[in-house]
């Protein structure tokens, strides 16, 4: 998968057990060592998503059906298990309740102790480990747990979900220190109305489509999607695209035309990256998903659509604070003209936190962009974002006057241009 395309391993710490996570962790970094560069880890934090619990068979819900959802453990085998032991009492009659990610919808007729009884509104099957929405925390004692995982195993990327305020991202980073990047997921309202303060103070955000389809009308959803990505850009923060991207190829061999168009439309938004979910986790064709995946993208690249950098809708001024800075836009505005005007071959970027890199790509300039940067973290941090080819260089071995001796040597390596040619230089150091 990753000689076809997959550049970032996402790994959902909602699903399966310790062990098994740390195999795909191992298997991930041997197949790094295998292809001769990273392959960055997202770790996604469970979240205080409520699921449903195991179920011995997939339930047929019908709707005008009266069930009775309790903890799992001490359920009854007629009723629905639940992961979550406060769910009769944080209900009231009459709450709405969505499984599925919308997809079955409940209403609330009644609670007793620890049970509550629901009313079938929208039916279908449902499955063990399905989600359910309700009003939860941000952080919880199961997401610090799996944080605390998530660092000894040194992922790159640890996914926040159900973000709801920019403090939840500070919380979490508070707790990291550092040692990976912060991806939050946009799938609440409140997020969405939060979205320039928590893209102040977050890394990445990810249009979580699912959950934010169950937050707001689906007919919103698009409108979001574009704005949640022109922010991002603008901030120069990274910004995936997920769910349902290709969700017809977790049984078929083939996406739709319509899910070509939805993973071109997206990259075409400026999105810096695509994500699979079900089609690889559980699909039947995951390589044929990859593939399908890599060939839209790549077609859209062939395309020079995206030659002048994505297209923003107006969005107003953005206050000079957080994310990047009136004066930096200008640098990096400049850098990426200068490549169209000089027919240079590459920008070159000399970056200890990667951020120039990052803003460069915001860009999505035509040309390759080579990162120098001198944390190891940083360079595999790097692999997962959009256009940029990072080049490690490790201080005590390369001074700072060496670091464009590399950026020339890289170019050369990775046939971005030939010897006589320009490369635009740049760096977020003196």
């Amino acid at each position: 998968m990753v000689r076809t395309g997959m550049d970032v391993a996402r790994i959902n710490l909602s699903h399966g057990g310790r062990e098994a996570h740390r195999k795909l962790v191992g298997d991930v970094r041997k197949v790094a060592d295998i292809v001769g560069h990273p392959v960055p880890i997202l770790m996604d934090l469970p979240g205080p998503k409520i699921r449903v619990g195991h179920l011995e068979e997939p339930i047929r819900l019908v709707p005008g059906q009266t069930v009775v959802m309790a903890p799992e453990g001490v359920h009854a085998p007629a009723e629905i298990p639940t992961t979550y032991a406060s769910l009769a009492p944080d209900l009231r009659e009459g709450d709405r309740m969505l499984l599925d990610d919308g997809v079955l919808e409940m209403v609330c007729r009644g609670t007793r102790e620890d049970r509550a009884e629901l009313e079938v509104v929208r039916g279908g099957l449902l499955k063990s480990q399905k989600g359910i929405n309700l009003q939860q925390p941000s952080l919880s004692e199961v997401e610090l747990d799996c944080l605390e995982f998530a660092l000894e195993m040194e992922a790159e990327f640890i996914g926040l979900s159900f973000v709801r305020k920019a403090q939840d991202v500070v919380d979490l980073k508070s707790r990291i220190g550092g040692r990976a990047r912060v991806v939050a997921k946009i799938e609440k309202a409140e997020a969405l109305a939060a979205i320039h303060e928590i893209l102040e103070v977050t890394d990445a955000v990810m249009v979580a489509r699912g959950d934010l389809g169950v937050e707001l009308p689906f007919e919103e959803v698009p409108l979001a999607q574009k704005r949640i990505i022109q922010l991002a850009n603008r901030s120069a923060r990274g910004v995936i695209t997920a769910t349902q991207m290709l969700e017809s190829m977790i049984e078929s061999s083939r996406p739709t035309r319509a899910e070509a168009s939805d993973v071109a439309n997206a990259i075409l938004d400026g999105t810096g990256a695509v994500m699979l979910s079900g089609e690889t986790a559980v699909g039947k064709n995951p390589l044929k998903a990859v593939e399908a995946l890599v060939r839209i993208a790549s077609e859209i690249d062939r395309s020079g659509a995206l030659a002048e950098g994505p297209t923003y809708l107006p969005i107003g001024d953005l206050p000079e604070k957080g994310g990047a800075s009136l004066r930096e836009h200008a640098v990096a505005s400049a850098s990426v003209e200068a490549v169209r005007t000089l027919g240079a071959a590459a920008i070159v970027a000399l970056t200890r936190t990667g951020f120039t890199a990052q803003l460069l790509a915001s860009y999505r300039p035509s040309v390759p962009i080579i990162a120098v940067c001198t944390e190891a973290l940083v360079y595999r941090q790097l692999w997962g974002v959009w256009g940029v080819h990072p080049f490690f260089a490790d201080p005590d071995e390369v001074s700072y006057e060496q670091l464009l001796e590399v950026a020339r040597e890289a170019a050369l390596e990775m046939g971005a241009g030939e010897p006589g040619d320009s490369m635009v230089v740049t760096a977020g150091t003196p």
